[in-house]
């Protein structure tokens, strides 16, 4: 009888133990599983100043506006898209992150888009999207009504000064990833940046002003196509680099156009070219040949293509690949170890996911020397 108890004790002790411990093997199993990342409300401050209210990390997003769209997938958001405007379905050449992402274009249409358009608000509720993210199409008040008739959280973006990269472009990148639940992503994205355009005005700052060859961008685009009169001061590729721009000394900020005549005056030492206005240089050079051997830069054979980056707003990725060969052509001692192509594709692998470098020289040329009037 001992022994029949001793056993029956020895098979139940596990058991006491166990309950002692306060569970069962199935809830303790329970405590064990992952904890999923919860749904919080979160309160943002906007670009345009709104503090908008709204639960992240979201799952469904639509971005509109020129650019707002660009900065989603730089933060690894591209599948979480649910809609995109039709000007994003149309062929154009050089908007590197549909390269990057061509399924985008498979998505329904959530209105026309485009600058100068209001947002549809019929296509973007059907979308259901849990936030909408805008640049550039709204101010303030037209935010508040964009949410109010939509019932959905309306986030507004910016790029900043079209000039240059500011912090409002930063945040915007920072304030994306925190909605959709990418902040790590949106703060390697931003460190990046920094570090690119640090990079670069590092090597050039120790050239003397004197030492500088003038330099000229021709041919920007600018709400289109247009030929050497159309250019741009505080060119980005330019100033990230230190280079001496002749047109800065206007004054100006942007693009703009100038003249033949005061081109000639300026006379540049190199001369960049928009490859989106590329044929209508040469139409005019077929006209006017003697104008163009006139300037130094094409005497000398200093004439260089560049990859347009404005691109319904600023292909950022290839604005910096521009500057590093714009800077290995103006600047070529503190530029030796670049290699323009793999350092674009560097860029574009980066905050793209994919080298694109190819794909752009097939559409637009690529970086190389230009010959006028062959």
């Amino acid at each position: 009888m001992r022994k029949v108890m001793a056993l029956l004790l020895a098979l139940l002790m596990p058991m006491l133990l166990l309950a002692g411990c306060g569970g069962t093997a199935g809830t303790k199993e329970a405590g064990t599983v992952p904890t999923v990342a919860k749904v919080q409300k979160h309160k943002i401050t906007d670009l345009a100043g709104r503090e908008v209210e709204l639960a992240v990390p979201v799952k469904r997003v639509v971005a509109i506006g020129p650019g707002a769209l660009r900065l989603v997938t730089y933060d690894e958001g591209a599948s979480m898209v649910v809609g995109i405007e039709e000007i994003e379905k149309k062929p154009s050449p050089g908007r590197s992150y549909m390269l990057a992402y061509p399924d985008l274009k498979k998505l329904p249409s959530i209105g026309q888009g485009g600058p100068d358009t209001a947002p549809n608000e019929e296509s973007l509720v059907g979308v259901k999207p849990d936030v909408i993210f805008v640049s550039t199409l709204v101010d303030k008040e037209k935010a508040n009504q964009l949410q109010a008739k939509t019932g959905i959280p309306v986030v507004v973006l910016s790029y900043g000064n079209a000039a240059t990269f500011d912090e409002n472009l930063y945040n915007s990148i920072s304030m994306i990833g925190v909605i959709i639940g990418k902040e790590k992503r949106a703060q390697d994205v931003v460190a990046y940046l920094k570090q690119s355009e640090k990079d670069l005005g590092e090597r050039t700052k120790g050239v003397p002003e004197g030492n500088k060859a003038k330099v000229y961008v021709g041919a920007v685009g600018m709400k289109g196509v247009h030929g050497i009169e159309s250019t741009q001061a505080k060119y980005p590729p330019f100033m990230f680099i230190g280079a001496k721009n002749v047109v800065d000394e206007t004054g100006k900020s942007g693009s703009f156009m100038t003249d033949k005549e005061k081109l000639i005056s300026w006379d540049p030492d190199i001369l960049f070219l928009d490859a989106g206005g590329y044929a209508l240089v040469t139409e005019d050079y077929k006209k006017n040949p003697a104008l163009y051997q006139s300037l130094s830069a094409v005497k000398k054979g200093q004439v260089y293509n560049q990859i347009p980056y404005n691109n319904y707003s600023t292909n950022i990725e290839t604005a910096f690949a521009d500057s590093y060969y714009a800077g290995k052509i103006i600047f070529p001692q503190q530029f030796q170890d670049i290699d323009p192509i793999k350092k674009s594709d560097e860029i574009y692998q980066f905050l793209l996911g994919k080298p694109l470098y190819s794909e752009m020289e097939r559409d637009l040329g690529g970086f190389k020397k230009l010959e006028l009037g062959r």
